[in-house]
Parts: C-alpha cells; structure tokens; sequence
C-alpha cells in the first residue's frame, strides 16, 4: 500500500477501484479543528487531467451536480485541482456496483429476485428525476442530463439504497480527447438511437438507459453486444428488443410492458420523467425493502466488503496521528489575529486541554474585561474604606463641639502684644521664650493644661484654648 499523501485538505489514502478515466481511493478530510470525514477521492488519469477543454467543462459540470441533493444521488462534495492533477471528492458508500453483483449472481448461477432487481431500478430512476429537476440558485432549470447510465455508474450500498454516480461526467467525456480516439468502450450499449445520432437527448434519454439496466437485472444478460462500437452504434439503431421475460422466469407482464415502453426507439413513446417510469414499476411490482436488498448485496460481496471496511478502519484509526505529522504541510486558511492570540491559561500547566473552539477567544477575552473591572471595583472599596475611617477620625474630634447645642463661637480677637496672663494659660519656659511677633501672631505651642482644653469667656461660652485643638 502506497503512503498516504496530502491533497488540499485531503489525505488520499489506498486505491479501491480503477477505470478507464480514473483511480478511485479511500481518502480523509483533514481539518485542524479535530473533525474528519471517510470519503472516495476519484484521480483522474493524467490523459485526462491535461486536457484544458475537459477540465474545463468538467468543472462547470461540477458546479452543476453540486445543486442536486437526492438520497439516490452519491454527491460530488469537491473538486481539487493541484500540480496539473484533477481530483473528484465524492461520498464514501460502502457498497458495490451493479454491474459487479450481476456478474457475481451470474458465478454463482443465481437468479436476481424480481422485487430486488424493481427496487434497485425504482431507486435509479428516482435519482435520475432528481438530477433531471434540478435548478439554479435563481431557481432556472439546469437541463442535468446524465447520458452514461450504465450498471458500472449505479452503486447498491450495504443499507439497500441505490444510488447514481459520476453525474456530469459522461457529458465531458463525450467532448474529450479519450472519446474523439474511440478509447471509451461498453457505453454505447445503454445509448438510445437519438444519443447516437447526436439528434439531441433530453430526460427520456437517461430513461431508454435506465430501462436497458433493468432489463439486464432481470435477464441477466447482455442487452446488446458487438466487436466494435460502430457495430455497436449500428445495432442500437437496428436492434429490435425482446421482453425480458423471454429470458427469465416469473418477470410478471405488467413488467415486461412497463420495460419494453421504456426501451422505445421514439422519444415520444417513452415515460415522459424518470419519476413516472418509476411509479408505474412500483404499481405493478412489490418492492424488496432496503433491508432485503441490503442482505442481497452482503451475500453477493460479502469478502470485498470485509476487506473494503477493514481499510477503512485502518484509515479512521490512523487519520488523527497522519493529521499532526503531515497536516503541517496542508494549505490552512489563517483566522483572524484576536483568534489566535496566546493567552496564559491555568488549565495548560496541568497538561487539561483548553478549549480552542471559535467561541474561545471570545469568552477569554470577557474574562479579563471582568478580572480588570473586579480589580478596579476591589481598589475602589479599599479607597473607600480608608476614606471612611478618615472621615470618622475627623468626626471623632469635632464631636465635643458638634455635638453641643451651644451656637459656633465668634471668630476669636487678634492675640494681644501683651504676654499672656497666669490666669489664661500657664507660662513654661518654652512658651515665653517663643512669644509670636506683635503683628502676625502666632499659635502657642499645646501647654501642659490642654488636659482641661476649654475655657469661658464672659459670657459663660466654652472656647477651645489656644494651641489645644
């Protein structure tokens, strides 16, 4: 098995099928964000992928089977061009082709159930209708015809859904340099003759196939065979069908009759839509349930589905450790820089994982907002409390004064240029000594009596002495 290896966002792992236009591989969608995806990855052949015209119009196309969304549709989800190389991302099924499980009921000479091989067809058209109703994104239709229905293009999942595959394709090969060579073979056999004419096809073209695929679920027969494709094209216009109870054994008439209009060489003649062909299939015939036909397929493929489940078990459980060594070489679609900005988290230095989810960045940055506001609310109540027991210091010592009902006393006279009597304040040595000047007296120092700091005028009005406030 070759090493996986990294394409856009995809890790293309080993091949599971090959055809004449492409390689079909296991691959994995690789996202940094930790979610992954099992899908098929069909690489197209270099002959192909240098084609300028091809590509081009396969892209368009592209573009186009993208707007179909039905369960019987295997979708396209991607196409990758890198380094001259085309690549074709598509859901993974686990399932096989139709043509293969024909061949394997024919090695085991196995009659193909009658209500198996209608619902397998019933699901095929309903597929096809949806392609063929398809619209724009202004809601104009897109004309989807898928012009190679063939048993190699229908894939029965073990879940017993069929489903249509490589929608767009068939419309770019007819323009390729493969087919202006004559190297795409086995076609022509489910063409109808306006197909080979190239008169113009419309939906009932994609219905004459479909027809021609149930008629060999029923028979288990080639409809049409020949040594060339001109001999091919020739018995396409000539070919007169038989009824496909002709070949098998208890096909009911009421599905011959609904095979052989569907098989008409005049498009007029024919279901007008997919969907009609398929209501009439399911009136006249009782369909196997998804379950039956998904045991049907697990009989048949019973070891290719084991070995194509165990590969993808491999891949699964080796995708996360491929996706840190080699994702660092994948083209990542940087994020916005406030994103990815590294913010110190507690949870790192004990090894807990940190969300890293887009909501992240957001919700760290609200917790600095609220640490830095819980900061400025903390400095606040701390200024706060300082203030407050300043406050009540101050009120502490204006209490005597504020508290008494006796009115504020007049402003005191200017301090006579006399010294102070014995009989207002007891003279000390510093005191005296320290006399203030006649015009700008100043306040004495607190003499030893401001034990007893009150004093009353002539009036009987307690003053607060000098120098004892």
């Amino acid at each position: 098995m070759t090493a996986p290896r990294i394409v856009g966002r995809y890790v293309l792992h080993q091949a599971i099928a090959s055809g004449g236009m492409a390689t079909v591989h296991l691959g994995r969608l690789a996202s940094t964000g930790g979610f992954s995806r099992t899908v098929a990855i069909k690489k197209l052949h270099p002959h192909v992928a240098r084609d300028p015209e091809f590509v081009a119009m396969f892209l368009d196309e592209a573009r186009i089977v993208a707007r179909i969304q039905h369960p019987n549709v295997v979708p396209t989800l991607d196409v990758v061009s890198t380094d001259g190389e085309l690549f074709i991302v598509m859901d993974h099924v686990l399932g096989e082709s139709l043509s293969r499980l024909i061949r394997a009921a024919n090695a085991r000479r196995e009659r193909i159930p009658v209500p198996i091989a209608a619902a397998i067809a019933c699901g095929l058209l309903h597929g096809l209708h949806a392609a063929h109703e398809a619209t724009s994104e202004a809601g104009e239709p897109l004309g989807v015809v898928h012009r190679d229905v063939s048993p190699q293009n229908v894939l029965v999942g073990v879940d017993g859904v069929t489903r249509v595959l490589d929608f767009g394709i068939a419309k770019a090969v007819g323009r390729s340099q493969s087919t202006r060579d004559g190297q795409i073979k086995g076609k022509i056999s489910y063409m109808p003759p306006e197909q080979v004419r190239n008169t113009g096809v419309d939906r009932r073209t994609d219905v004459y196939a479909a027809s021609v695929v149930l008629w060999e679920l029923l028979s288990q027969q080639r409809f049409l065979s020949g040594d060339s494709d001109i001999e091919l094209a020739l018995r396409v216009l000539e070919h007169v069908p038989e009824p496909p109870s002709r070949h098998a054994r208890g096909v009911p008439p009421e599905l011959d009759a609904i095979v052989m209009r569907g098989l008409s060489k005049k498009q007029a003649e024919r279901f007008a839509t997919a969907r009609e062909m398929a209501i009439a299939i399911e009136d006249s015939v009782a369909l196997a349930s998804p379950r039956r036909v998904g045991e049907w397929v697990e009989s048949l493929a019973d070891e290719v589905l084991k070995r194509r489940g165990q590969a993808v078990i491999e891949v699964e459980s080796g995708s996360r450790q491929l996706s840190r060594e080699s994702l660092a070489d994948a083209p990542v679609e940087p994020s916005p820089p406030e994103e990815t900005t590294e913010v110190s988290h507690p949870a790192t230095r004990f090894g807990t994982s940190v969300d890293r989810s887009p909501w992240a960045p957001r919700r760290s940055r609200l917790a600095l907002v609220l640490g830095a506001a819980g900061l400025l609310g903390l400095s606040a109540l701390f200024w706060l409390a300082r203030s407050t027991t300043a406050g009540s210091g101050e009120a502490a010592a204006r209490a005597p004064v504020e508290s008494s009902a006796v009115p504020p006393p007049p402003p005191l006279p200017p301090a006579p240029s006399a010294p102070a009597t014995a009989s207002e304040v007891a003279p000390t040595p510093a005191a005296s000594s320290a006399s203030p000047p006649p015009k700008k007296p100043r306040p004495a120092v607190a003499p030893p009596s401001c034990a007893d700091p009150y004093v009353k005028d002539a009036r009987g009005v307690l003053h607060v002495k000098p120098g004892c406030l």
